[in-house]
């Protein structure tokens, strides 16, 4: 663990963070190709079945950074500073890399889509970083409301959003239709009650050990299932019990993956705290936008025609690799030079903060003695 100012880090929760990222680009991987469409023409060979398995995961992933948020934040407060610096993120990759997609040529400009580029987010249905923005300015008073409970209502509470969400979400012919903000706040729910009350059984490494490989053992049972009722029905739900965040086996398998994580024995590692500080650009840069996606999967790497190569498996998982490291040495230089620049002590944004504050206390009191 180490100590920055107020914050503490736990190298085990760094380190989940960053195979839950390589699980989300390996999510990507099929789904933000066109793969998954050419491999339900013959879903039970083998390379289809890989690849719907090496793929389940990214829904999971999105819920196990959700519980870490619920976990961490429930007990801090956001400040204007963490939300400028998040904005700010965004913003920047959203600029950066429509303007390197049209100065190179890989798209041309419109003035649409350059609007839809530098806005944080468009609507509020299923893009995580949009939902995410918006749900972060939630938080203060998702925390009130949690301070406000006792346990046994906090319980009732958690209870009555899965069965609304999640256990209904299951039931076929049941239409649960959800955004993404109110799940975030189920999941944050969760998250927030193993930081509050924790059980007993959070901490024997035993229980959360077969639990993580009960729930991930069900995860891989239900993809296969699905495969053949889906073959055998002319239906394409390979991902049905694991393709929402909402799911019985999405928020389970989460849980578990988070317990386990979170009582792994790891030390404190500069190494992979510094990684971990680039999760979210890797996120940002890598499923920036829908140019983004068929440059990378499509143009660049090529994963439908490799789909036929016999270097699928070596292809899919270099490349997950591959991207998470560009992705990461892209961040990371972000960070040192224009983040450090901005957002240092006493730096441009802490004097741009103080000059707002000082003009609304002074407009404030202009208005008190109206």
């Amino acid at each position: 663990m180490v100590t920055e100012g107020e914050k503490t880090r736990d190298s085990n929760i760094e380190l989940y963070r960053i195979i839950l990222m390589l699980l989300i680009i390996a999510h990507h991987y099929v789904v933000n190709s066109g793969l998954i469409n050419v491999m339900y023409q013959n879903p039970l060979s083998c390379k289809a079945m890989f690849l719907f398995i090496f793929s389940a995961w990214g829904k999971i992933g999105i819920n196990c950074f959700i519980l870490i948020t619920g976990y961490f934040m429930c007990k801090s407060k956001i400040t204007i500073k963490k939300l400028l610096k998040l904005l700010f993120e965004v913003e920047f990759y959203n600029i950066v890399i429509y303007g390197t997609f049209c100065f190179t040529g890989v798209t041309s400009f419109d003035l649409k889509n350059f609007i839809k580029a530098i806005l944080p987010f468009t609507s509020i249905a299923q893009n995580f970083t949009g939902c995410f923005l918006l749900f972060y300015l939630f938080i203060p008073y998702v925390n009130k409301l949690i301070e406000s409970l006792n346990k046994k209502e906090f319980e009732k509470l958690i209870v009555l959003m899965f069965l609304v969400y999640s256990l209904m979400g299951n039931i076929p012919g049941f239409k649960v239709v959800i955004n993404y903000i109110t799940l975030y706040v189920f999941i944050y729910c969760i998250g927030a009650y193993i930081r509050l009350y924790p059980i007993k059984w959070f901490f024997n490494k035993r229980i959360i050990s077969l639990f993580t490989l009960g729930t991930i053992l069900l995860c891989i049972c239900s993809v296969i299932c699905c495969l053949f009722i889906g073959e055998k029905a002319d239906k394409k739900i390979a991902f049905y019990f694991v393709t929402d965040s909402n799911k019985v086996l999405a928020v389970l398998s989460s849980i578990s993956l988070f317990l386990f994580f979170k009582n792994l024995n790891v030390k404190y590692n500069k190494f992979i705290n510094e990684i971990a500080t680039s999760i979210f650009g890797v996120l940002l840069i890598h499923s920036n936008s829908d140019v983004m996606r068929k440059f990378l999967w499509n143009d660049l790497l090529n994963n439908i025609e490799i789909y036929y190569s016999n270097w699928l498996i070596p292809h899919a998982i270099l490349s997950v690799f591959g991207v998470f490291i560009v992705c990461l040495i892209i961040d990371q230089i972000r960070i040192n030079t224009i983040e450090r620049i901005l957002f240092k002590e006493d730096g441009f944004v802490d004097k741009l903060i103080y000059k707002c504050k000082n003009t609304y206390n002074r407009l404030e009191l202009k208005m008190s003695k109206m």
